[in-house]
């Protein structure tokens, strides 16, 4: 009985990890090429679930259908916000970025609020279910963990084997040296800043099809939090180690509540936190720059 919960936990975790770590690409990814900590991350999550919500309630199509839409929202939005905001803080000290991100998300937040209302909201995608002999997974659930594995090959091999790609990864070795060699720096910071956003904006809806309960537009300080770590755990500038960081953070997560609810007198969802935190803290001292992180 204990091994098919765990089982079954462990499996659950594996999707919401791959999530979170898909969740997680594009803040490594601005961070890698800008040196730029995006605190406002979870509001843009946060805003993709509300397309998803907005889409399958007022239009009564498919959520599938909202993935492509909040990337081109996002890259719209990354767009905007560099070229006004962010494009001029790029030599700018740390805090001015930290805050003007942080303003960033307070915006999304307010607007979202205006739009739908500050109350909870929530909508029900049944496809069918898949019965495993340890759980039983919502094909939706499914749906999500196979786009999340597909978004992180495409991002590999834009950055792998493009042209595009490969001056993104130039600018991240060497910006001067890019610039020697005819690469526009700038619009590389632009169009990682607008990927990366177009990124996090489509996970929220990825997200929905996990869960699709429990929307608010305050919702996003968890997620931005959930993000550091994973991202932290990666390694800092590396979209792939955040994935990786972010399916060993959700197998932590959902595998030690299982493991806790065993102990008498304890309530294990409040120490699950403490024990993912402590499991970074162990990796951080063998690997001070996480999973695949540089120096």
């Amino acid at each position: 009985m204990l091994l098919q919960q765990l089982s079954g936990n462990l499996t659950q975790g594996l999707i919401l990890g791959a999530i979170y770590g898909m969740a997680t690409m594009g803040l490594n990814l601005i961070f890698g090429v800008m040196k730029i900590v995006n605190v406002g991350h979870g509001a843009f999550i946060m805003l993709g679930t509300f397309v998803s919500f907005a889409i399958f309630t007022y239009l009564g199509l498919t959520p599938i259908v909202a993935i492509p839409l909040a990337f081109i929202v996002g890259f719209a939005l990354g767009s905007l916000f560099f070229y006004f905001i962010i494009g001029k803080l790029t030599n700018a000290p740390e805090l001015n970025s930290l805050l003007a991100t942080f303003a960033i998300g307070m915006l999304i937040e307010e607007v979202t609020k205006f739009i739908f209302g500050s109350e909870w909201r929530g909508f029900t995608w049944d496809v069918g279910r898949v019965t495993l002999p340890f759980t039983v997974l919502p094909i939706t659930k499914i749906y999500a963990f196979i786009i999340s594995i597909l978004v992180v090959i495409a991002l590999y091999l834009w950055l792998r084997m493009t042209r595009s790609g490969t001056a993104l990864r130039a600018v991240v070795e060497d910006k001067e040296g890019a610039r020697v060699c005819g690469i526009n720096v700038d619009r590389m910071y632009a169009l990682s800043f607008s990927i990366g956003i177009g990124l996090t904006v489509m996970s929220g809806v990825i997200l929905t099809f996990f869960i699709s309960v429990g929307l608010n537009p305050y919702m996003g300080g968890a997620y931005t939090l959930r993000a550091f770590v994973i991202a932290v755990l990666g390694g800092l500038g590396s979209p792939l180690g955040a994935f990786f960081g972010g399916v060993i953070f959700g197998l932590v997560e959902n595998g030690s509540y299982t493991l806790l609810s065993l102990i008498p007198g304890i309530e294990p969802f409040s120490l699950t936190r403490f024990v993912t935190f402590f499991i970074l803290l162990i990796i951080l001292l063998v690997r001070p720059t996480g999973l695949l992180g540089v120096k």
